[in-house]
């Protein structure tokens, strides 16, 4: 049988004392820089390494979606900053005005239409596919839903028609829908039906 030491209040307070200080270490105050640093708004946390390009950007991922869309074309990490990821950067802008969807699911969609493309044995880079419904889209001042539109795109392609006569197809359609007022025309004066 082993015998046990009885604890004395000097390591009792030894014991305490590291404790204290352990906790003290995690409550300590920021240095002057750090709470401007620390309020950033795109202070991004990586959870994965940039080697795990993720198949679909989920709203936790930290990776910018303009950055992912180029990654998943190369099929490696892109830079941040180079003319593929700057490129998809300014569609991705400009999609916020035309679609209701979010960067996010824009890039999301872009590549499921782009997977969708290349089986069918019809490949197209991601930017083209993008600047290309992002311009059918612009045509009328509604926003639009993407998804709806990559479907309507992908559709008319696998009916064989090529890219432009796609793109000026769908350009028609969505130019009907006019600016968005719901003003009605004026009806004709008493004196101009004839």
């Amino acid at each position: 049988m082993t015998s046990m030491r009885p604890r004395t209040p000097a390591r009792w307070l030894a014991l305490a004392a590291g404790l204290v200080a352990g906790l003290a270490a995690c409550d300590r105050a920021e240095e002057p820089g750090e709470a401007a640093r620390g309020s950033e708004e795109h202070t991004v946390v990586a959870t994965k390494s940039d080697a795990d390009i993720p198949s679909w950007l989920s709203p936790t991922d930290p990776m910018e979606p303009a950055r992912w869309l180029a990654s998943r074309e190369l099929g490696r990490p892109a830079p941040e900053v180079g003319s593929q990821a700057d490129h998809l950067r300014h569609s991705l802008a400009r999609a916020k005005d035309s679609f209701i969807e979010d960067p996010r699911m824009v890039a999301n969609r872009t590549v499921q239409l782009g997977q969708m493309l290349a089986e069918a044995g019809m490949p197209e880079p991601y930017a083209d596919l993008l600047d290309g419904l992002e311009a059918v889209a612009s045509i009328t001042t509604r926003k639009q839903l993407y998804g709806e539109l990559c479907q309507q795109y992908y559709n008319t392609r696998r009916q064989g028609v090529d890219r432009a006569a796609t793109l000026a197809r769908l350009s028609e359609r969505y130019a009907a829908q006019g600016s968005g007022d719901d003003k009605a025309a004026p009806a004709p004066s008493a004196g101009s039906a004839r």
